[in-house]
């Protein structure tokens, strides 16, 4: 009964042994493995976070201003578009009116 214990107790001993040579290798596996990533994207030159977020920001203030730009056409061009209706009124008016009012009409 003895000697079973005793088989027993060095197979542990051994299981125990090689458990913790696979743990080591499995660290340096590990190790080489992080190591060859690490060379692969820094070959890649890829951008830093950091620099990613300040060019996102960059980029979304650009697009409101652009946004904002473009509502500002709009409305600058429909003003302009108003405008030469105003005047043809006015000079329909002031020709009516036999007014010194009338201008140079408008070139197209």
């Amino acid at each position: 009964m003895q000697t079973d214990n005793r088989f027993f107790d060095d197979l542990a001993r051994v299981a125990g042994g090689a458990l913790g040579s696979f743990q080591a290798a499995r660290q340096e596996i590990e190790g080489m493995f992080r190591q060859q990533l690490q060379r692969i994207l820094n070959d890649m030159d890829l951008v830093p976070r950091e620099e990613f977020e300040v060019v996102k920001e960059m980029a979304q203030a650009a697009r409101l201003e652009n946004e904002q730009l473009a509502r500002r056409l709009e409305a600058l061009e429909a003003a302009a578009a108003a405008t030469p209706k105003a005047r043809k009124a006015a000079t329909a008016k002031g020709k009516a009116s036999g007014g010194a009012a009338a201008k140079a009409p408008d070139k197209p």
